[in-house]
């Protein structure tokens, strides 16, 4: 899931997609994967519509410094089921039969904490990136574009205890994504960025997770295609077990260009920070 994608996700907390403050630890490698069946999905730029399946979900995010990490993001092959096609299409497709895939346009980014949380005041940092062109528009599924983002990150925890999660982890998202217009020359659409999410742990192995996520066309008339409006709504659990984060949440689109349902499955693996041997 890409921030300008389908369903605007980020290298974060899966199945959460709304930027986390928490900086990977220096040395250590997050890995994320999962697995999307989403329901009623639409492609404005090509004009299709229909069932997506993403597979190989990919989130890493490496720690480079206490407050520095950079994250890498992206999907290793979308599958649309495709129930219905604008006729004709807005651009040429190399579509035939019902269904098409493609890779997904991945995203590296780099996320920076500027201040730490003290005991009235949120944590703040700050995130950007781009997204890289590497879908085939003609599949259908990607826009083949150059996007840039960066956003500010707010994070509180409550009920706090050394060695334990927190009992309520609290973050948000505001910024700006500069979306190239696909079939404009010269155009671009400036979009603003939102995500709001919480965590609650309910014991030392399970937390329930919720968020609303997206992003919002700042035009007055309607948005260049491939540069729409679209947000979602989830709600999940992660579990631990084994060394492993496992975590699942049902999706459900909040715009007209959002996906109507959905729901994803993953794990994440976090390697132990790499320390140097003093000499």
């Amino acid at each position: 899931m890409i921030i300008f994608g389908v369903s605007a996700a980020n290298a974060q907390q899966r199945p959460l997609i709304t930027d986390d403050i928490d900086i990977t630890p220096a040395g250590a490698l997050e890995i994320g994967v999962g697995v999307d069946f989403i329901q009623n999905a639409k492609f404005p730029l090509s004009g299709l519509k229909g069932d997506l399946t993403r597979v190989g979900d990919i989130r890493i995010r490496q720690g480079l410094a206490p407050n520095v990490e950079i994250q890498i993001e992206g999907t290793i092959q979308n599958y649309l089921a495709i129930n219905s096609a604008s006729n004709p299409s807005p651009i040429p497709l190399n579509v035939t039969g019902n269904s098409t895939n493609d890779f997904s346009d991945f995203t590296i980014s780099a996320k920076i904490k500027l201040l730490n949380e003290t005991k009235y005041l949120p944590a703040i940092g700050t995130k950007f990136g781009f997204q890289m062109p590497n879908t085939d528009q003609a599949r259908g599924i990607g826009t083949n574009q150059i996007n840039i983002f960066s956003k500010i990150i707010a994070q509180k925890k409550f009920g706090k205890r050394a060695g334990r999660d927190p009992l309520v982890n609290l973050y948000g998202n505001v910024g700006l994504g500069i979306m190239n217009a696909p079939l404009n020359t010269f155009t671009q659409n400036d979009v603003f960025l939102y995500g709001v999410a919480g965590i609650v742990r309910v014991n030392d192995r399970i937390n329930l997770v919720a968020e609303i996520n997206g992003r919002e066309n700042t035009r007055s008339g309607n948005a260049p295609l491939g540069t729409e409006s679209v947000g979602e709504f989830r709600v999940g659990t992660q579990i631990r077990a084994s060394g492993l984060r496992f975590d699942t949440a049902a999706i459900f689109g909040l715009t007209r260009f959002s996906p109507r349902t959905g729901v994803t499955f993953g794990v994440t693996y976090e390697s132990p920070a790499f320390i140097p041997i003093a000499k």
